[in-house]
């Protein structure tokens, strides 16, 4: 166990003695973005979270992304200050005797956080805008919430195109990423548990140098596969089962996102293949249009089509698949968005443009994002098709779509669940790099013997 005030000092904060020259570039760049005469900007780290009844037990931290791209650290109770006059100045807990007890000898770096109101009283009367984690702040600042918002944009933005440092890290990522999975394939069989198949993954992530899980590991069987945030279980994986698997690995804060699907008994039933078939190739080909410029939507949409038409071909849906997109009936096999940025965090500064909502269609309400891509982004591409009972049994979309959908045909596929391949995408000045390219996704690859 260990006490939550001393949990704070285990990660040293950044001193200007020991400052890395892609984070000043990073404070260089927001600074110029920002255009800012005499306002102020704190960004919060963040707070420790107890775990409830557990008395002095702390969830891991992670401080908030603006912080940690500006900073580099994971420092809890902590402050970045920035005054367009003055800088950056660093604010952050001073280790205690007694917190060297419990935690070991950690320097004292940066300017202590009981500094903090002073230098705002300093300045008092100018403007202050607060990113990051606002319960670090001192209590009773007043917000200029208008220019927070602006500022809270800005930074976004900025934070999208991925730097040399973060790429070394993402890479790392996806290698850990990529040894996880050959473990779980290796390990891979009919009578082991969705449960057991995860811990082998996981393993595997850790063994190649991943810090922790980018997000919480899905492992899902049969019908499971179907469920798009799935925890694994203890149920046993059956002959002719399809196993989805999406995780990754996490490397000093960037995170890879993956997902592959497996026969779980070495080889796809004739309408498994013919699903996978469709799914990948529809992602192969939304990879390769991520160039840019490309409109996130506009690629979610012809991603669609793709997936309309491959459903047509087996039957499950009837119709033109261009109309079938427009009226949001493929939606009922592919009812997530297409992808979202990766990098500091799972959904690393996703979102929309400044004066784009999010669009209510059925099929684009869980877009989460709408952007075009430019170089330096990068993107999960994650299309998928599921059967998905709460879907196909639904009395209502049956009432509104009678004929687009073979329904019979559909409930004959409720158990195979569904299928879906996803890769992260560095879009470049010219061809896009798959970042997770090492990890096998063809049929023949995700097939044994």
């Amino acid at each position: 166990m260990l006490l939550a005030s001393a949990y704070r000092s285990r990660i040293p904060a950044m001193s200007p003695a020991n400052a890395k020259p892609y984070v000043d570039a990073r404070r260089a760049r927001a600074a110029a973005s920002f255009h800012l005469h005499n306002e102020i900007v704190l960004v919060g780290s963040g707070a420790m979270v107890g775990k409830p009844g557990y008395q002095d037990q702390c969830y891991p931290f992670k401080a908030h992304t603006d912080y940690y791209y500006l900073t580099d650290r994971e420092r809890p109770d902590s402050v970045l200050a920035y005054d367009p006059a003055g800088g950056w100045f660093d604010f952050v807990v001073q280790v205690t005797d007694e917190e060297r007890v419990w935690t070991g000898d950690v320097p004292n770096e940066g300017l202590p956080i009981e500094r903090l109101p002073a230098w705002l009283a300093e300045r008092q009367g100018r403007s202050v805008a607060a990113l990051g984690a606002r319960q670090s702040l001192p209590a009773g600042l007043s917000i200029d919430e208008a220019l927070s918002a602006r500022l809270a944009e800005t930074l976004l933005a900025c934070r999208r195109p991925k730097d040399a440092e973060e790429l070394g890290r993402m890479r790392r990522a996806a290698a850990a990423s990529a040894a996880g999975y050959a473990a779980a394939f290796a390990a891979l069989r009919p009578g082991m548990t969705e449960r057991q198949l995860q811990v082998e993954l996981e393993t595997g992530f850790w063994r190649a140098g991943a810090g922790r899980t980018a997000y919480d590991s899905i492992v899902g069987t049969g019908s499971n596969s179907a469920v798009l945030h799935f925890s694994p279980t203890e149920r046993v994986i059956a002959e002719g089962d399809l196993v989805l698997i999406d995780a990754g690995g996490e490397v000093d804060g960037y995170c890879a996102d993956v997902t592959r699907t497996y026969p779980a008994s070495g080889h796809f039933s004739p309408e498994q293949r013919d699903l996978y078939s469709v799914v990948l190739e529809a992602e192969k080909k939304a990879c390769a249009a991520c160039r840019p410029g490309k409109e996130f939507k506009q690629l979610h949409l012809e991603c669609a089509r793709d997936l309309a038409a491959g459903l047509v071909d087996m039957g499950v849906l009837r119709g033109n698949p261009d109309t079938l997109v427009e009226r949001d009936t493929y939606a009922l096999f592919f009812p997530h968005g297409l992808g979202h940025l990766v990098g500091l965090g799972v959904r690393d500064a996703s979102g929309y443009l400044p004066g784009r909502a999010r669009d209510t269609r059925p099929s684009l309400r869980y877009l989460r994002q709408d952007l075009p891509l430019g170089p330096g982004f990068v993107t999960t591409i994650e299309p998928g098709l599921y059967f998905i009972p709460a879907l196909v049994n639904n009395p209502e979309l049956r009432a509104k779509y009678p004929n687009e959908v073979n329904w019979e045909l559909a409930e004959r596929f409720l158990p195979i669940g569904g299928v879906r391949v996803e890769d992260n995408v560095l879009v470049t000045d010219g061809e896009p790099e798959i970042l997770t390219a090492a990890i096998p996704k063809e049929a023949h690859e995700v097939e044994r013997g």
